[in-house]
């Protein structure tokens, strides 16, 4: 078991004890990622050694990815560890999809991340540690160089960051090189696994750290703390850029969308950037060099009056009234009958009919009918107006600004096959509710 001596003589043990001062700032957990590996072990018997940590009982999360003959045994170490250092072991199964068109280790990757996030936040953690460190932090600069990564890719890994529900991801040990941790692990004597898959030159990082890092450590004997600084610059340069481009950004928000017009009146390389922080706020990852420049050449061409569209990371991007918005694909065909359900479910949202006093439809014109909600087909006429005749409802739709997908999205209320109403839109003349009778005022909600 880990020593407890002052940790101003451990520089692994000062590195965690740090990050916990800096991201314990309120109640929960401690969470460490325990792959049963040399840098996880050490995380782990480092953190559970430290008081502070112990006040926030500390929990161990293994994930189980199955893709190894020793996956059980690995487990079944880690399970020994946690008895010995007196710690809480969580263990999650994750299966991991071999044909992911990104390769094996990103499906992995993310199946990992997920799992370790789900458990932490059912743990009741609000921290959770990776024993990610100096020379992973370079050999990642390396691997994004070599993909011909921009500054947020050759930043490397942060040091720490906070997802959108608020939980803390930290790596105490990115300043440190991976002869610390072995050090570190010969003085405590500390068990700890040996993936055979890391001797593996089919994966890309074993490649590298197998085949390129020794010699490049000969040439530069500074490596890896020197290429760790030059990510610690990279991510300086991102942060600027990112600042760059919100100011760039503000003026062209529109809504929740982006002014195309705008963003053509840019100089190409601010336009650029503008694109890809706009993305990166959608959560998605920023496109190719060649995808960038085919998406701002399309937005570039775009007419005032045009419907334009186009995907990206599986997200369908519209330009509609000179703005650019993320939408949901369009729905197929949908039918459903009412019956007096006070809300009907479907695919992509819900439609509630709220008993209400002198508005919405009817319930008079409703009780007699057949009543259906379904989709839109085409030619259907709507009167809004009690002093003009029947409109084509493409009319009432455009002139109410609503973008096509959302059009097609609507679920549409009929009654004897006579189109009655239109959420947000209006309810047909006849088939309005009079002052004092009662009636269905509709609420649509969308899916996200």
């Amino acid at each position: 078991m880990a020593s407890s001596r002052s940790s101003a003589a451990d520089p692994l043990a000062d590195a965690v004890a740090r990050a916990l001062v800096a991201h314990l700032t309120g109640p929960g957990r401690v969470a460490v990622a325990l792959s049963g590996g040399r840098d996880s072990v050490a995380l782990l018997a480092a953190a559970a050694a430290l008081p502070l940590a112990r006040v926030h009982e500390p929990i161990a999360i293994h994930v189980h990815h199955g893709l190894s003959a020793h996956a059980d045994a690995w487990q079944t170490g880690c399970a020994t560890l946690c008895a010995e250092l007196d710690v809480s072991l969580v263990t999650r199964r994750v299966s991991v999809d071999r044909s992911d068109p990104e390769g094996i280790e990103a499906a992995a990757r993310r199946a990992r991340y997920t799992a370790l996030a789900d458990a932490a936040v059912e743990a009741g953690a609000s921290v959770v540690l990776l024993a990610h460190h100096q020379d992973d932090q370079a050999e990642t600069l390396l691997l994004q160089l070599a993909r011909g990564a921009g500054p947020h890719g050759l930043a490397g890994m942060p040091a720490s960051r906070v997802d959108a529900s608020g939980l803390h991801w930290v790596r105490p040990l990115l300043g440190l090189p991976r002869s610390a941790i072995d050090a570190w692990l010969r003085e405590h004597r500390l068990p700890f696994i040996d993936d055979d898959s890391n001797g593996e030159r089919r994966h890309r990082r074993n490649a590298l750290r197998l085949s390129v890092v020794p010699a490049f450590a000969r040439i530069f004997p500074g490596y890896p703390g020197t290429l760790a600084r030059a990510a610690d610059h990279q991510a300086e340069a991102a942060r600027l850029i990112d600042d760059l481009a919100a100011q760039d950004l503000a003026p062209l928000i529109a809504g929740d969308g982006l002014g195309v017009a705008g963003l053509a009146r840019l100089p190409a390389h601010r336009a650029r950037n503008v694109l890809r922080h706009f993305l990166r706020g959608q959560g998605l990852r920023p496109p190719s060099t060649a995808r960038l420049a085919a998406m701002l050449g399309q937005l570039a061409q775009v007419r005032a009056d045009a419907h334009t569209e186009f995907v990206h990371e599986g997200v369908r991007f519209g330009v509609f009234r000179g703005r650019m918005l993320a939408h949901r694909a369009p729905p197929a065909a949908f039918a459903q009958p009412w019956n007096g359900e006070p809300s009907l479910a479907f695919r992509h949202g819900r439609l509630a009919f709220v008993p209400s006093v002198g508005e919405g439809i009817a319930a008079e014109a409703l009780a007699p009918r057949r009543v259906v909600v379904r989709s839109r087909v085409g030619g259907e006429r709507l009167a809004l107006d009690p002093a003009r005749p029947r409109r084509a409802l493409k009319s009432w739709l455009h002139e109410a600004g609503l973008p096509p997908w959302e059009r097609a999205a609507l679920p549409l209320v009929f009654c004897d096959g006579t189109l009655a109403a239109v959420p947000g839109l209006g309810v047909d003349v006849d088939f309005r509710a009079s002052p004092g009778k009662a009636g269905y005022r509709l609420d649509w909600q969308p899916s996200r």
